[in-house]
């Protein structure tokens, strides 16, 4: 059964009203019903494509946000031959909000790590939404190190909420961990491409998106803090979400007006929710194309490529300050 967010009513009781007629039309078929049917898909269709042409910042974070948009795991079983999961930072645990490990991705041995929602309660538990503690961090930081050591590109699938703010969380030094993630992404020698493929939540997200190229599909979002969070800070009410959704700046659209990602990917007309499918093969092609472009790279280019694109962005800002 489909789920449907809250701008989607007008849709969803169209939809309801065809899968109506059409079990009508099991009985009798008649070319009265069959026309209504087709005249109300094309109704549906022509209002899904005015929705989400139209999509508002926050509209948008709840399409980046819904349950059934596809996660890490899927895009692994799609896209990823042979991936042989990677687990444990060597210091403390196993942190499953991320997952890791090696695989190939068009013939290619590459390194892929990325945040890990869950699909259903169980799973959601299990990977803490997403949310990872400095212990997962720690892994990518590994991970990535591995990768360096056997010359390997590293593929990161953004999907969180932000590091995950409880007491035991900090006590083993959240902040201390994402800042080295981050530090390990600048230093590597081989290329980073990150898709930001639902939420990019906070340092949680940069902490393993701090990469040559940087990719998010149409409807996810990147943000400083989410739109709660940065409501409770501004105004002491988290109820004032949208507003800072509007004004913070987090589409896909914004950011690559600001040189903070590098390319879009496009969802399927409604969301990428509605044909996973295709959703993750354009994706595919997208980080395909996008990794083709070092193949030729020396190591230090590739280094240097990564510094020179987060300098430009300061500068940028500095010049507009």
């Amino acid at each position: 059964m489909r789920t449907y967010l809250d701008f989607e009513k007008p849709i969803a009781e169209l939809e309801s009203k065809v899968a109506e007629l059409r079990d009508m039309s099991r009985g009798e078929g008649s070319l009265s019903i069959l026309d209504e049917i087709t005249t109300l898909e094309a109704k549906t269709q022509e209002a899904l494509e005015d929705t989400y042409a139209n999509l508002s910042p926050w509209q948008k974070t709840q399409v980046a946000r819904h349950p059934d948009r596809p996660h890490c795991q899927d895009y692994i079983d799609a896209l990823i031959d042979d991936f042989t999961p990677l687990s444990g930072d060597r210091y403390f645990a196993e942190d499953h909000a991320i997952v890791g490990g090696l695989g190939r991705f068009d013939g290619q041995t590459i390194m892929l790590i990325g945040h890990e929602k869950g699909s259903d309660t169980e799973t959601r538990l299990k990977h803490n939404f997403g949310m990872a503690r400095p212990e997962g961090y720690r892994k990518a930081i590994r991970l990535m190190q591995m990768a360096e050591t056997f010359g390997l590109p590293v593929l990161t699938l953004v999907d969180t909420a932000g590091a995950y703010p409880g007491v035991g969380a900090e006590e083993r030094g959240q902040a201390e961990a994402i800042a080295r993630s981050i530090q390990c992404c600048l230093s590597l020698s081989v290329p980073i491409v990150a898709v930001v493929i639902g939420e990019g939540g906070s340092g949680g997200a940069v902490a393993i998106a701090t990469a040559n190229s940087v990719l998010m599909l149409e409807h996810s979002i990147y943000t400083v803090a989410s739109p709660e969070a940065a409501a409770s800070i501004l105004w002491h009410d988290s109820n004032r979400a949208i507003d800072a959704a509007t004004n913070m700046k987090i589409t896909a659209q914004d950011l690559l007006g600001f040189g903070v990602i590098d390319d879009i990917v496009p969802e399927p007309v409604g969301g990428a929710h509605r044909d996973v499918t295709r959703t993750i093969s354009d994706t595919g092609d997208t980080i395909r194309r996008t990794l083709a472009g070092y193949r030729d790279m020396a190591p230090e280019e590739v280094r240097s490529h990564r510094r020179e694109k987060y300098l430009a962005i300061g500068r940028q800002n500095a010049e507009q300050g």
